[in-house]
């Protein structure tokens, strides 16, 4: 191929001229050359700041929950312990906390020596994120405290907070980077503020949470680099019973569900006088007034059967295992057992229960072992 430049002559394959550097015409018989070219020709010319705006990741603001979570007095206590012991130490705990946080939902952000940081409602957001995330922190702290280090030196402590707010969210990041904003900082001091063996919160995860755990006011908190007092609550257990008035939200007026309400009302009293089971599918977009519906429903008097009992469960969006979680946890509320009850806690408790329930001595033998096996 002759140069049109500086006459010189060379192979076909180059695209520009080894004497001169003059851009060569391409080969007609290789399209994706063509292509290629064009392509670097106009990176070449876009500007260096558009190039560098194009490849910035994507982010916007999400409502998210963060948990931040560390060992209490590790740097001190690896003094005096062997590396090696170290090493399995860290391993377990961390182990713990990544098994949990899968288990709920949650991605992890970051290991940051023995701290770790965690967050829900990226990249994917569910309904309960704060309460996922304050379940998290309950289990792996008290997980950490059956972590046996050796006779002399006893268990290790832990603790966690939990806040809940708007954050900037990278949405194509995994790992390091996905939060940022004020919300971390806040979880992070909130954190450093929870004595051994305790979960905080600040007001809008508690707020959020609801009734699903049972807290304690933990007063407001000056934490460093805040302006204002943060609110904070102390996580104390898992609520054994949540009544169907605090999952509803407001009491106000019950409109433009009359007909709805005829039906199922029309369908509960065919159970009674039949003695026929019946599912019913209440379907809706978010904040349609199913709740509210059913909770109607439920405080509506039963002419067919008015001792008949109502009993209400959930079936969670995490772990595995879960078909029948509903009934477990209708059991659970009637006999008055919280989840995290030790499993001789919740024998006593189903026992008196169904003692209570149940007049045929033969059935109250054979009931309360598989019962137990459900929860």
């Amino acid at each position: 191929m002759i140069c049109p430049s500086c006459g010189s002559d060379h192979s076909p394959g180059f695209r520009f001229c080894p004497s001169c550097g003059l851009a060569m015409a391409p080969l007609a018989t290789n399209p994706p050359d063509v292509a290629l070219e064009a392509q670097s020709s106009a990176i070449a010319s876009e500007p260096v700041g558009a190039i560098a705006e194009r490849a910035r990741p994507l982010a916007e603001r999400r409502l998210v929950s963060v948990l931040f979570l560390d060992l209490v007095g590790f740097t001190t206590l690896s003094e005096s312990l062997d590396p090696e012991d170290v090493r399995e130490i860290q391993y377990r705990y961390f182990e713990s906390a990544r098994a949990t946080v899968a288990h709920y939902g949650g991605s992890l952000e970051k290991f940051i020596g023995d701290a770790v940081m965690a967050v829900w409602g990226t990249p994917i957001a569910h309904e309960d994120d704060g309460e996922r995330a304050v379940r998290t922190a309950l289990e792996v702290v008290a997980d950490v405290e059956t972590m046996v280090l050796s006779p002399s030196s006893g268990h290790l402590m832990a603790r966690a907070a939990v806040t809940t707010g708007e954050a900037a969210v990278t949405l194509d990041a995994e790992g390091q980077g996905m939060v940022t904003g004020d919300l971390v900082n806040t979880a992070s001091r909130l954190q450093g503020e929870a004595a051994p063996g305790t979960v905080l919160v600040d007001h809008a995860t508690r707020r959020v949470v609801g009734e699903e755990i049972v807290f304690e006011p933990a007063g407001e908190l000056m934490l460093k680099g805040k302006a204002a007092p943060v609110s904070a609550w102390r996580a104390v257990a898992l609520a054994p019973h949540v009544s169907s008035e605090s999952r509803t939200g407001h009491r106000g007026p019950f409109v433009g569900r009359d007909a709805e309400l005829r039906a199922l009302k029309d369908l509960r009293d065919s159970v009674a006088s039949e003695r026929r089971m019946k599912v019913v599918s209440l379907m809706g977009i978010a904040c349609s007034g199913k709740s509210r519906l059913a909770w109607e429903l439920e405080h509506t008097p039963n002419e067919q059967a008015p001792r008949a009992a109502w009993y209400a469960g959930r079936a969670p969006g995490y772990g595995e295992g879960i078909a029948f979680a509903p009934l477990a946890e209708m059991v659970r509320r009637s006999a008055g057992i919280a989840e995290g009850d030790p499993a001789e806690v919740q024998r006593r408790a189903l026992v008196e229960a169904l003692g209570r329930r149940i007049a045929v001595d033969s059935e109250r033998d054979w009931m309360p072992p598989r019962v137990l096996a459900l929860l």
